[in-house]
């Protein structure tokens, strides 16, 4: 039998990590299985649902490199089929009408509140009269649809993660609300638990995967499941992802959107390979770094943990590094150039931008380092402090960068290379007795403005290339 997962986001936000995390156990566990992998997009919440969301969400997945297998299904382009369920709930007594109103409902939560019990609904209009409901009715009331739960029944599942679960009724809150209110003898708009379990139906879907915090809600829609006579599919939940102080990952603690992460310069392999990791672990790790391909192979869910699983910026930092030096130059040169474009800065040639590309390439962490990393290149770089005591308190460092002038005149170079360049700075320290290391921090300080920074002769053939090295060494002469 094929297996059939899907994703069901709310296009209610940005597409946030735990959601991609989730696309990604699901999309992980259809490729190993040769399943399908299928997205639904619950949009019924009119109010809060934007399609600048679900575009941002597919566009989201896309870039993780997490394809889906057949075209997306819009959740309130099925409002008709979901109340034509929630009548069929009716008419076979599992669901009913209840009128009890919003001030009503406050008051028996004030009521439990106040003698230490847990909100509960007391299902006060499960047994109403044909009568009682036509009267109710007449008054103008509006009614939402209830699932009836007995606090004496038992849902148990065997999850794919966490073994064997049980719930009783009792814990459940009370009958469930399947539709919103309305008006009459009509049926509100369906609700999520309703929705969730039809729409999972009819896209036969044998496998849920999702979040740990939706276990109360499996309960209620096994109990769902059970009452259409629908087949249930295997469920599994995850640990969800936690910030440092061992709380659930929220907007609070800053990036969170996979458009932050992908603004931030994070590459789209680095971040699907951290996150496979986020709750995850191998059996015999060749190593932490696999593309989807390879993780689908080692993926299994009973090798998902039920903890928590803590979100690690250096973790994550480390992963995207190594994915960065593993680029192939022209791909990542690619991605440099349009941090310049929008510096407004212009390279001197392809040729160049591949050898700058080379210079910073494995100092990178984050794509968006070649900023920083690339500007003195492009723009002039104060000198800053050290570097100014360096000139002013080595009597040789002035006089160093005078001759490297008077030689790159004398021998008439039109432009540095690192032959040339290794060559210039022997002569000049045998020739004029000058330590080479005066040399080179002289020449550093004079295109960095400081004592570090990348390879010097490498950085020395650029600066030539970009006919800049002359200028930035006069400059420390004045």
């Amino acid at each position: 039998m094929e297996k059939r997962l899907r994703l069901a986001p709310s296009p209610t936000g940005l597409l946030h990590i735990g959601t991609a995390r989730t696309a990604l156990f699901n999309w992980l566990f259809a490729k190993k299985h040769h399943g399908k992998f299928l997205i639904r997009i619950e949009d019924t919440d009119i109010i809060r649902s934007k399609s600048e969301y679900t575009i941002n969400i597919l566009d989201g997945l896309n870039w993780l490199g997490l394809d889906w297998d057949e075209e997306p299904i819009k959740q309130s382009k099925r409002i008709s089929i979901h109340k034509s369920h929630i009548k069929r709930l009716l008419e076979i007594g599992a669901a009913y009408r209840c009128f009890t109103s919003e001030s009503e409902i406050l008051e028996l939560r004030e009521k439990q509140k106040l003698n230490g019990f847990p909100p509960k609904h007391d299902n006060r209009h499960r047994n109403l009269t044909s009568k009682e409901i036509k009267e109710f009715i007449s008054q103008g009331r509006s009614s939402v649809i209830r699932f009836k739960i007995d606090d004496e029944t038992e849902i148990k599942w065997e999850d794919q993660i966490r073994g064997e679960i049980k719930w009783q009724g009792k814990d459940l809150g009370g009958d469930i609300v399947l539709s919103r209110r309305a008006l009459g003898y009509e049926i509100g708009d369906p609700l999520y638990n309703l929705a969730v379990v039809v729409d999972d139906n009819f896209m036969n879907i044998t496998h849920v995967i999702r979040g740990e915090d939706h276990i109360s809600n499996t309960a209620k829609q096994i109990l769902i499941y059970r009452a259409l006579d629908f087949k249930l599919p295997i469920f599994s939940h995850t640990p969800l992802i936690l910030n440092n102080e061992g709380k659930k990952l929220s907007k609070r603690d800053s990036v969170t959107s996979i458009d932050e992460f992908k603004e931030m310069g994070y590459l789209p392999e680095a971040l699907v390979n951290y996150m496979a990791f986020l709750g995850w672990s191998i059996k015999t790790p060749e190593s932490e770094i696999l593309s989807l391909k390879e993780i689908s192979k080692f993926f299994d869910l009973s090798d998902v943990n039920k903890a928590g699983a803590k979100f690690s910026w250096e973790k994550l930092n480390w992963i995207n590094s190594q994915y960065i030096k593993k680029m192939e130059l022209t791909k990542l040169s690619g991605f440099i150039k349009k941090y310049w474009v929008e510096q407004g800065w212009e390279s001197p040639s392809k040729e160049w931008d591949l050898k700058l590309t080379a210079l910073i390439q494995d100092s990178m962490i984050l794509l968006k380092d070649a900023i920083d990393q690339s500007k003195p290149f492009f723009s002039l770089s104060q000198i800053q402090r050290e570097g100014k005591e360096f000139l002013e308190k080595n009597k040789d460092s002035k006089e160093s960068l005078k001759y490297i002038l008077s030689y790159i005149k004398q021998k008439n170079i039109s432009r540095i290379n690192g032959a040339n360049a290794r060559e210039l700075i022997s002569e000049i320290s045998i020739d004029q007795s000058i330590k080479k290391g005066i040399l080179m921090k002289s020449l550093r300080v004079a295109f960095f403005g400081c004592l570090s920074g990348p390879d010097l002769i490498q950085s020395w053939e650029l600066f030539s290339e970009n006919k800049s090295d002359i200028t930035l060494i006069k400059r420390c002469l004045i």
